[in-house]
């Protein structure tokens, strides 16, 4: 449901240097570059690599990436050509652009940032947010829902073209279906300018429909429940973002956008999550409990657990109890359960509780006294 994490696609460490990034990106990019490796698999190897070095080479991405586990579709190659021409042509073969224009069979890029996966001009959809309540329960054992998300699609009635059964849009004789126009202005003998903005006759999209579909007003898109299954794994963390690719809604080029699942973590009546996948529980006891010592059972996220106090336990005291806590997030292994005991004092006291603890008083000034 999410992409691999960009540290494992690259073998780094994630306190890696930019050096040893590029060192290894390269590495693996002489090992499935497409000039040299026609194996099945192969293809898909080097888009995942690229894509994981074009974030962690820039210094910005890199930071979003580390905090929100995430960087935008449309910014994951923005700005990255130089790093891969270095790359590239440090090892003798062609600019980034020419090589993935062959390597895709394209003609003609769109340039870096596009809304595709590369930018060659294949926008992709807009990405939709998905906002996903869970319990700490759920974070203990990971979850699995499906959900229906509404989201904009191509049209049944008129399969997208936006025109009325019987009719197809025409060309606009006005950009000649390019959806731009252009406007040349001599500044001087020796100099000119060209505006270039979106035809204003068929608003950039360079077909006239004359007769607009009625179930989506002419736009090509109808807005339809879409059925998503996601797929939590354990031990994330309130404020993650997972991204379910092809969730979000279809571009004009029928290139579908990607689902960002924003994890929200609710509080839990009886635990306080810390950090490393420990957890905290707060334990009410009397002062006889902990002078004398005692035994309790405590609930947990998955059933309950014995708790012994030592003889002499002081207040606010805190018992670990090993691996009982939550998966840690991106490693192995769980963290623990903290127990925090705290002190019990009565409110109200009958006389011969008084005069017990006065005894007790007593007793233990006259053994100081010794």
């Amino acid at each position: 449901m999410s992409k691999r994490d960009y540290y494992e696609v690259l073998g780094v460490q994630k306190n890696a240097s930019k050096e040893d990034i590029k060192g290894s990106y390269r590495k693996l990019a002489l090992k499935y570059h497409p000039d040299r490796n026609k194996e099945p698999g192969a293809e898909e190897k080097f888009k995942e690599i690229s894509e994981a070095y074009a974030v962690l080479s820039d210094d910005d991405k890199r930071k979003r990436y580390d905090t929100y586990g995430r960087v935008g579709a449309d910014e994951v190659f923005r700005g990255s050509e130089a790093n891969f021409e270095e790359v590239f042509r440090d090892m003798g073969f062609g600019g980034f652009r020419d090589i993935f224009e062959q390597f895709f069979g394209r003609s003609g890029s769109a340039g870096f940032g596009g809304g595709d996966f590369f930018g060659f001009g294949r926008r992709k959809g807009r990405d939709l947010v998905y906002n996903m309540e869970l319990t700490l329960e759920d974070v203990l054992r990971g979850k699995k829902e499906e959900v229906e998300v509404p989201r904009l699609e191509k049209c049944d009635s008129c399969s997208g073209t936006g025109a009325a059964e019987g009719t197809k849009p025409r060309r606009c004789s006005v950009c000649n279906g390019r959806g731009q126009t252009q406007r040349v202005y001599n500044q001087s003998r020796f100099s000119t300018f060209v505006s270039v903005e979106p035809c204003r006759t068929c608003q950039g999209r360079g077909e006239i429909i004359d007769r607009p579909c009625g179930t989506c007003q002419g736009s090509g898109k109808a807005r339809k429940m879409n059925k998503l299954k996601i797929e939590v794994p354990a031990g994330v963390e309130d404020g993650m973002a997972m991204q379910v690719r092809g969730g979000g809604e279809e571009s004009e080029s029928g290139i579908s956008g990607d689902m960002v699942v924003q994890i929200h973590v609710k509080p839990h009546q009886h635990f306080e999550r810390l950090d490393s996948g420990n957890l905290l529980y707060k334990l009410d006891v009397k002062f006889t409990d902990l002078a004398l010592g005692s035994e309790f059972r405590i609930p947990m996220l998955d059933g309950s657990e014995k708790l012994k106090i030592q003889q002499g336990t002081q207040p606010d005291s805190l018992i670990r109890l090993k691996g009982k806590g939550l998966p840690r997030y991106g490693s192995s292994g769980r963290g623990d359960m903290l127990v925090k005991l705290n002190v019990r004092v009565p409110g109200r006291l009958t006389d011969r509780q008084k005069s017990l603890l006065k005894e007790l008083e007593r007793e233990f000034e006259g053994h100081e006294k010794r």
